[in-house]
């Protein structure tokens, strides 16, 4: 009974915290209200969902229509995705506009070669450039009409002018008729280079848009007519009518204007006093172009076609133009401090020597370049001490003004393996160190000599004159690794940035003919920097000097140890002893030294190669990469610097190679598998001699004794007529000088 009441009094009297509301009864509150959110939701954006596509269902469209519009739907989205890729094409071009690339005009720069004898001259200045509106009206036309007629009706890019362009030349199955404008071909001389390639022909388009958005027509046609090349070492309409004619721009008359018009298309073909003929019919050319286009009749030009222009005798100038742009290059970055930027440079150019050069490169393409299938070549020659005597930038300026000397980054082969020997050489490597050609694998890469062999244990030495691959790829992976060795590249002169992936010490890196003149020329320095210029001396019009390279130039500082460099030299002068350069051993037992380099399916092959006096490195191979028939550096190469360093070496006093004591002994008898090509050897080039060695060592004596020589000071004595001349170590003495008094 008891137990029943308390029990019934539990019922009656619940505990305290039941009066609390549940916890649980919060969470179904939550449950509850995002079920019915989501459903509302769900249920809402169905009912927009059939509202719009009922709304949308008014113009849905059936048959051609439909088609019609897939194709603009495709077009929209294709549309999107090229305006992002146009945009990133469109910055690298943009990027060449950053700089001052108006500067040009501000210098005015005559050149003299290291003799003092004018050789040319770079700026517009010099030819004080002509306002458009004070130029000849039929030499507008005359341009116009053969380079643009569409010019004031285009925005850089003529559509319709390209589409001619390529009609035209479907129909004759080749490239008659370009569809570049005037605009683009401005890009092209401002900004970039002649190379032909897509990425080029991007830019171009890109900048030609560029120019047309920020200077007015009047300005770009400015621009064309002062800066295009026009033959004879001529650039622009001023400078050429000056050269060929021998009278001021404004002066010209019609048949004049056409034959200036008519040289834009190929300078060098159509140059007047290389071809007279040639520069006429393409002058009658721009005539035809004048009447066909409305801007002239048949009667207004005939006077011209009856009586064609005459040109000044210029058969005997030659500018060295590769050159001359290279210097233009650097007195602007010598001379940008300067106040005056009108100046007279004297250059290191030997016109000797780069007359050597030049036809060196020219017979070897002329007697080789069908058998080999290479049509450019390239070569620079450096002096002991820096100076640049000779560049050979391509084969002929006229139809391509690009320097593959200086520009060109070509793949060096085996021409850049001295650069892993040489860091071996400063790691304590010797000439005789004994290392193992055999089977390599580094990252998954296996690579393999040329003749597909191995030869076991080997020097150094017999590595690199035998060029095996095996061992400059060993001596990276175990000894060295790709950062030492690219180091030591741009440390002996190697301004190309370098790659340091594991391919690169077999020469996969591209380089320049100039990065490999100038660091070659280190081991003939013994080990210090070559120093390579080509500017001697900045002078104003004054006479005042505003540079000298033996004065305001950093004095040459050592980038391999005197013994790295002696047993480099060792290395190197056995290769055309015993290696793969025997071509390149010159006559008279003059010790040379040198590396070649034949790149992947035979697309570059390189010599680079030195005596005690000069390093000269030559480059054969094709603008558009294609493959040469098994050129290899040992032939054609090896061959041109033969024929140039002959020339070079030829009366002059020798300078011996760091490290070699006696003459290595020249190469008597070429193996049978490398002479196969080789039996209609280049001729030797002739130079005349002036000078005994005797003599000349004699007269560099006596200016030495010149130059160190202390100044004389004059002061005058009472009565005027003669004059106390005094040095600072010597006293005074008498002697007369010219009548001091007015007369």
């Amino acid at each position: 009974m008891r137990q029943n009441l308390r029990d019934m009094k539990t019922v009656q009297e619940p505990r305290k915290e039941d009066n609390r509301p549940k916890r649980r009864h919060i969470f179904l509150r939550i449950d509850s209200w995002i079920d019915s959110t989501v459903w509302s939701a769900g249920f809402r954006l169905a009912e927009w969902w059939e509202d719009t596509t009922i709304f949308f269902r008014r113009f849905r469209v059936r048959g051609w229509k439909k088609a019609l519009f897939e194709v603009l739907g495709e077009g929209m989205t294709l549309g999107a995705a090229g305006s992002v890729l146009m945009l990133a094409l469109a910055l690298p071009a943009f990027e060449e506009t950053t700089g001052n690339w108006r500067a040009q005009s501000d210098f005015a720069v005559t050149f003299l070669d290291r003799y003092g004898n004018e050789i040319g001259h770079r700026g517009i200045i010099h030819e004080d450039s002509v306002p458009i509106d004070e130029l000849p009206d039929h030499l507008i036309k005359a341009v116009l009409a053969t380079e643009d007629r569409r010019f004031f009706d285009h925005w850089g890019i003529d559509f319709l002018g390209l589409a001619r362009a390529m009609t035209e030349n479907a129909r004759a199955g080749g490239v008659v008729q370009g569809g570049s404008t005037l605009t683009q071909q401005l890009a092209k001389n401002l900004f970039l280079s002649n190379e032909r390639t897509i990425e080029r022909k991007i830019k171009e388009a890109f900048l030609a848009v560029w120019l047309e958005s920020n200077l007015s027509k009047k300005e770009i046609l400015r621009l064309y007519l002062d800066r295009a090349y026009m033959g004879g070492g001529t650039f622009g309409a001023a400078a050429a009518a000056q050269f060929y004619f021998g009278k001021a721009i404004t002066d010209v008359n019609l048949a004049e204007s056409a034959m200036l018009a008519g040289l834009f298309k190929a300078p060098a073909r159509y140059a007047p006093h290389v071809n007279l003929p040639a520069a006429r019919a393409r002058a009658n050319e721009v005539l035809s172009n004048l009447v066909q286009g409305g801007l002239m009749t048949e009667g207004q030009v005939i006077a011209a076609r009856l009586t064609p222009a005459s040109v000044v005798d210029r058969a005997q100038v030659k500018a060295p133009d590769f050159f001359l742009d290279w210097a233009f290059e650097e007195v602007q970055r010598i001379a940008a401090p300067f106040a005056q930027h009108s100046l007279i440079v004297r250059t290191t150019i030997d016109m000797g020597l780069q007359q050597a050069a030049e036809e060196a490169v020219e017979s070897g393409l002329r007697q080789y370049g069908e058998t080999y299938k290479v049509k450019q070549g390239a070569l620079v020659m450096v002096e002991h001490g820096g100076a640049v005597r000779a560049m050979v930038g391509g084969r002929d300026y006229g139809e391509s003004q690009f320097n593959r000397a200086t520009r060109a980054l070509r793949q060096p082969g085996s021409s850049f393996k001295v650069y892993t020997y040489a860091a071996a050489m400063e790691k304590g490597m010797k000439p005789e160190t004994v290392v193992v050609d055999a089977p390599i694998t580094w990252r998954g890469w296996s690579p393999q000599n040329y003749a597909r062999k191995y030869a076991g244990r080997m020097t150094l030495m017999n590595a690199l004159a035998r060029s095996i691959n095996t061992v400059p790829v060993r001596l990276a992976k175990d000894k060295l690794g790709t950062e030492i060795i690219a180091e030591t590249a741009k440390r002996m002169g190697i301004e190309t940035p370098i790659r340091t992936d594991k391919t690169m010490p077999l020469g996969t890196s591209e380089v320049t003919v100039l990065d490999q003149a100038t660091a070659y020329a280190v081991f003939p320095a013994g080990g210090f920097q070559s120093r390579r210029h080509g500017i001697s001396q900045i002078l104003n019009y004054d006479g005042d000097i505003l540079y000298d390279f033996g004065r305001d130039a950093t004095p040459a500082r050592r980038v391999l140890s005197e013994e790295a460099a002696s047993s480099m030299n060792r290395m190197l002068t056995q290769i055309p002893v015993i290696g793969t350069a025997r071509r390149a051993a010159l006559d008279n037992g003059i010790v040379t030294g040198g590396k070649t380099g034949t790149t992947q399916a035979y697309r570059d092959a390189w010599f680079v190669g030195f005596t005690g006096d000069y390093t000269t490195a030559v480059w054969f191979g094709n603008d558009d990469y294609t493959s040469t028939d098994e050129m290899t550096g040992g032939s054609l190469p090896a061959m041109t610097f033969k024929r140039l360093m002959d020339y070079a070496e030829h009366g002059i006093e020798h300078r011996a190679i760091p490290g070699i004591e006696a003459p290595s002994e020249p190469a008597k008898q070429q193996p049978a598998e490398t002479a196969k090509k080789d039996d209609n050897a280049l001729p030797p080039l002739v130079r005349p001699r002036s000078l005994s060695a005797d003599v000349t060592r004699l007269l560099k004596k006596i200016g030495g004794t010149f130059e160190k020589a202390q100044p004389l000071k004059a002061r005058e004595r009472p009565g005027g007529k003669v004059a106390v001349l005094e040095t600072p170590s010597q006293g005074s003495h008498i002697r007369p000088l010219r009548n001091t008094t007015n007369n």
